[in-house]
């Protein structure tokens, strides 16, 4: 018969011992540490060696040898219930049972091992902030609050995941943030169910309004100014303890093409660029398919000197425009993925070398044509120029269906690939608000810091009037 484990704190430390060994039995990382005090009474100390802070802990335990009162050497709370404190020893609190007591003292003398704030490696600025978030909550938090340091900046704590009992946090700033937003996301967290959380993507795949389409309806950062902004816009954040990316939400389709240093630098510089990043965009996701639809089925629609030179690069070659475009989009990916997945001594090296090498010896050996090697680099450096790893991803994987269509139906094939695009823009919303917003439908903000980013000044002598 299996012994039964008591729900309540025993006044007896022996028996809250022997329930504690049987509830976690064979979990070599919790450490028991029974004492004897001097009037012979017992004491039990149970915690987790590696995120307990050593020296505090001494500290507690010389006050109990010498029957002092350990409870000024820290902040406790007393906990009746047994699962509670197991929850909380778990967590890397420090457990206390004193005989004659029916409670133990939970004492905050966690230490985490945890890495220092650096640059975020995915999102690099060039002026601004250099601080990245971190795996620890507390951390992270502590970055906003010293950027907002107001009382309307609320952060909401939760818990999910059955086995893994994760802390996040609901960041807004409450006079900026709509009321039926924040019901939204709060309604959706409510319904959000699941065994484990480790990482703020399990958090977007629950509470996104459509998990089959390409483009991200949450945005994701590392950078907490990023955060800043976006609370003081009313947007909200959503930080997941042991992840250092923050959701953001609701998020738009301009998103994509707005950096961290666009806010800290000048306007017209700041509109020029983000000008060029739709352009970049539009290339990345268009070019090769264009190419193939005109050279396939509209050679009249490229100039005769053009069209020629291609001709004669294409002399020889035994695959099909579509086909050999394929092939090199192809390869051109997977030296990619071979470049982030290298370590980083070798990876850039081995992407870059490994697409010379491999361009080279296919043209020359009649494989490919030299126009193909030279659209699908340009179509490569554009894919690049998106602020954020994640939002670059929709456009890489369009590119292949409208290559398809550009090479069976010609530029027909591209005009459905987008109308087909487009109508799902305009159909996807993020939290209640139109993906394609203030564009469509056009809002105030449309010439404020959208496609381009007006004058602070104006801005704020517009907001006076």
């Amino acid at each position: 018969m299996e012994q039964s484990i008591p729900a309540d704190v025993h006044e007896n430390v022996q028996m809250n011992y022997d329930a504690l060994q049987h509830i976690f039995h064979n979990c070599s990382d919790i450490v028991f540490r029974p004492l004897k005090l001097m009037d012979h009474s017992n004491i039990l100390l149970v915690y987790i060696e590696e995120m307990t802070d050593s020296d505090r802990l001494e500290q507690i335990i010389s006050a109990c040898m010498m029957s002092h009162d350990f409870t000024r050497l820290t902040q406790y709370t007393p906990v009746f219930e047994l699962s509670k404190i197991v929850a909380e020893v778990l967590k890397g609190c420090t457990a206390i049972f004193l005989d004659g007591k029916p409670f133990a003292y939970i004492a905050d003398l966690t230490d985490f091992k945890q890495r220092a704030i650096n640059e975020p490696s995915n999102e690099a600025s060039i002026r601004g902030p250099r601080e990245g978030f971190t795996e620890d909550l507390r951390t992270n938090l502590s970055m906003i609050r010293r950027k907002i340091s107001h009382s309307t900046l609320k952060f909401e704590m939760h818990q999910a995941g059955d086995l893994t009992h994760t802390d996040f946090v609901v960041a807004y700033i409450e006079d900026q943030v709509k009321p039926e937003l924040l019901q939204e996301v709060r309604s959706r967290l409510h319904s959000f169910r699941t065994n484990q959380l480790l990482d703020s993507g399990y958090i977007e795949e629950f509470i996104e309004d459509k998990s089959l389409s390409f483009f991200p309806q949450i945005q994701n950062t590392e950078r907490p100014d990023t955060v800043a902004a976006s609370l003081l816009a009313g947007r909200v954040a959503i930080i997941v303890d042991g992840s250092p990316n923050a959701l953001l939400l609701p998020m738009t389709f301009w998103s994509g093409f707005q950096a961290a240093e666009d806010h800290y630098e000048r306007f017209l510089y700041v509109s020029a660029v983000r000008i060029i990043r739709f352009l970049l965009t539009l290339v990345s996701c268009l070019l090769p398919s264009v190419y193939v639809a005109l050279t396939t089925f509209h050679p009249q629609m490229i100039p005769l000197a053009l069209m020629l030179s291609i001709s004669v690069s294409r002399e020889g070659i035994p695959f099909p425009t579509v086909i050999e475009t394929l092939l090199m989009e192809l390869m051109f990916e997977g030296l990619r993925e071979a470049g982030l997945r290298l370590p980083k001594a070798i990876g850039s090296a081995v992407s870059i070398v490994g697409a010379l090498v491999i361009g080279e010896a296919a043209v020359q050996a009649g494989f490919i044509s030299a126009p193909i090697v030279m659209i699908v680099a340009g179509t490569g450096i554009a894919s690049f120029a998106f602020p954020s790893y994640s939002l670059a991803l929709p456009y890489r994987i369009l590119r292949f269906p409208l290559l398809v269509l550009g090479g069976f139906l010609g530029l027909y094939g591209v005009a459905i690939g987008i109308m087909f695009v487009m109508i799902h823009l305009v159909t996807l919303k993020s939290f209640g608000v139109p993906y394609l917003s203030p564009v469509t439908p056009i809002g105030k903000k449309f010439w404020k810091d959208t496609l381009i980013r007006m004058n602070r000044k104006y801005v704020s002598a517009s907001r006076k009037q």
